[in-house]
């Protein structure tokens, strides 16, 4: 069995190692602070299996000068860190056409049709298969325009067999009576889940690693351009015969080094999560209009969205988290927003969706597994399971080609 060096203790580093181990090799994660903050600590724990539909859809820049007008809106680009951004914009235009659209879902969907059997069996391994609650989702909107604007995307989802129900606004209340009286309509997802906490699924899973083999080790990885070979930022050397880049929204230099070039972008989300917020959810809510959503976990209500480029070195502005609590009490008229804890975290973003998931274009000793954006926790296990077959030479499960790292080439 192989050396296998995996760089990222996020989830899905994680949920690589776990994987990995479980065939056998000689496993390593490496992480500047393997028990600190993580971008899968604070998402708002859903198990996002209908998110078929790629961001990127026809008419989307139609609706972004309105979104970037709003100084605390869905959408916020720093102008310092626009011109960075020039080439994954024009990537993310080019991911619009319906064609790449249709491209896009099938390859979501085939990876999503596989959530449940991968993450169901690493959950009850960690202790953590009673956090999994399949209770669906509910996307409430407030105009009725607005949920004809968005029906090219539900009829998308419904053409990959996605359950999608359109109800009334008073069957939206019915359905969870601490909605306020100005929700026009609704649609229900009965396949989403969500988790008690998305924290405690990784603290668990780092928690059983070690007894399974797997070395924990603190290390920021400077640099892998040599074969077999990643150097720290401290100097010391670490061999391998195999590197996975699960480093999140950090990937794209690791992934430079080894010969690709990956449109890769830290796409900041924000949340709130109220311990004591006086009403009661009893599935994720999706607010359409304002693309926020509120999640009942274990720990309190968690109010979160909104997508903010700006890199990731710049300080995070919090006003955006406060933003996203008075949006969630306008609709939620009993909310108490006393006691809330701010977050940020840096989301791992391509311009076509699909993560990268697979080996690098010019070195057989490093693969990738990183780019999943909101779907991170989602797909987590079964980037593991795609990521030890292909390392172990089986033939994995669906077509990998839509995720390789070539397609930026």
């Amino acid at each position: 069995m192989a050396r296998v060096v995996v760089v990222g203790a996020g989830i899905v580093g994680l949920s690589c190692a776990f994987h990995l181990a479980a065939d056998g090799h000689e496993v390593t994660v490496l992480d500047p602070a393997p028990p600190g903050d993580k971008c899968s600590w604070g998402n708002a724990g859903a198990i996002a299996v209908t998110e078929v539909a790629p961001v990127a859809v026809p008419g989307l820049f139609r609706r972004v000068p309105g979104w970037l007008l709003d100084p605390l809106g869905p959408l916020a680009l720093r102008p310092a860190h626009a011109p960075r951004m020039l080439p994954w914009l024009m990537a993310l235009a080019a991911a619009t056409r319906p064609g790449r659209v249709e491209s896009a879902a099938a390859a979501l969907a085939a990876l999503l049709g596989r959530v449940y059997a991968d993450l169901c069996p690493v959950l009850d391994a960690i202790g953590l298969a009673g956090d999994l609650h399949r209770a669906g989702a509910l996307t409430v909107y407030r105009g009725l325009a607005a949920l004809r604007a968005d029906a090219g995307e539900w009829a998308l989802k419904r053409r990959h067999g996605i359950v999608c129900e359109e109800i009334s606004g008073a069957q939206a209340r019915a359905l969870e009576p601490a909605l306020g009286p100005g929700i026009a309509a609704g649609v229900v997802t009965p396949a989403w889940s969500h988790v008690s906490d998305p924290k405690a699924i990784w603290a668990a899973l780092l928690a059983a690693l070690p007894a399974r083999g797997v070395r924990i080790q603190a290390g920021r990885v400077a640099d892998i351009s040599t074969p077999g070979k990643a150097r720290l930022e401290s100097g010391t050397e670490v061999t391998f015969d195999t590197l996975v880049v699960a480093a999140g929204a950090w990937s794209a230099a690791l992934a430079r080094q080894a010969g690709d070039r990956v449109l890769l972008e830290s796409e900041r989300g924000y949340n709130v999560t109220l311990p004591n917020p006086g009403v009661t959810l009893g599935q994720e809510v999706i607010f359409a209009e304002q693309k926020f959503v509120a999640t009942p976990l274990a720990i309190g209500l968690r109010i979160g969205g909104a997508a903010e480029f700006a890199g990731l070195v710049a300080p995070p502005n919090y006003a955006r988290s406060r933003a996203l609590a008075r949006l969630g009490a306008g609709y939620l008229p009993g909310l108490s927003l006393d006691g809330g804890t701010e977050w940020m975290g840096q989301r791992p973003t391509t311009p076509d969706t699909l993560p990268v998931i697979g080996p690098a274009r010019l070195r057989p000793d490093v693969f990738y597994a990183f780019g999943h954006g909101h779907l991170g926790l989602t797909l987590s296990a079964t980037t593991g399971r795609l990521i030890a077959d292909q390392i172990a030479g089986r033939t994995p499960a669906l077509d990998m080609a839509p995720f390789s790292a070539a397609r930026f080439n």
